[in-house]
């Protein structure tokens, strides 16, 4: 059977954790990026705030991170596969190099889908969330430098298919199931 990987991409806000939430209830195994980026400060003894993690990325991105992304990504999804997983989610490759790396690992096997947000609704989501609230004039700048020294918006102008998430969880809830099924991502 063939791996089928969709990687969900979009800014800080836009619902790409509750996306990949949604689809692990489903039993579908997840690879999250953001936490392997938390777990690697963990290990070098850098305390996990947003302005340490923004920092630790800029800095992994100025050394060419590809390294990073074959040693410690990369593997994740592989063990997956091995242990017998055809279906896995991810909640986004955040740069360029992240989804070249990706799409280089498993050809035809990524579907990119970015989720979407107006602002205020973003912006609304973060300040309100319980794991690494922002207020609007972080989740302001964190916008900025995701596109300007992370290269995020790369992978979101490249996605397979947009999700417009300005409703209710349930209204994103069913846009994923359908394109579950349009994707043929169902078991």
């Amino acid at each position: 059977m063939h791996v089928k990987i969709i990687s969900f991409v979009g800014l800080a806000g836009a619902g790409k954790t509750t996306a990949t939430d949604y689809m692990t209830a489903k039993n579908i195994p997840k690879v999250s990026f953001g936490d392997i980026i938390r777990q690697s400060m963990e290990r070098a003894s850098i305390e996990t705030t947003e302005v340490n993690e923004r920092s630790f990325i800029t800095h992994l991105l100025s050394q060419g991170h590809a390294q990073f992304i074959e040693q410690c990504t990369l593997p994740h999804f592989r063990r997956l596969i091995e242990a017998g997983q055809r279906r896995i989610v991810t909640d986004g490759s955040s740069s360029l190099e992240e989804y070249r790396a990706l799409m280089a690992a498993f050809p035809g096997s990524v579907t990119t889908v970015a989720i979407v947000a107006p602002k205020h609704l973003r912006y609304g989501r973060v300040e309100k969330r319980p794991d690494h609230p922002l207020t609007r004039a972080e989740a302001i700048a964190r916008d900025i430098a995701e596109a300007e020294r992370e290269d995020k918006a790369a992978p979101i102008a490249l996605a397979d298919h947009y999700l417009i998430n300005d409703g209710t969880k349930d209204a994103l809830y069913d846009k994923l199931d359908k394109l579950v099924v349009e994707l043929g991502f169902t078991r």
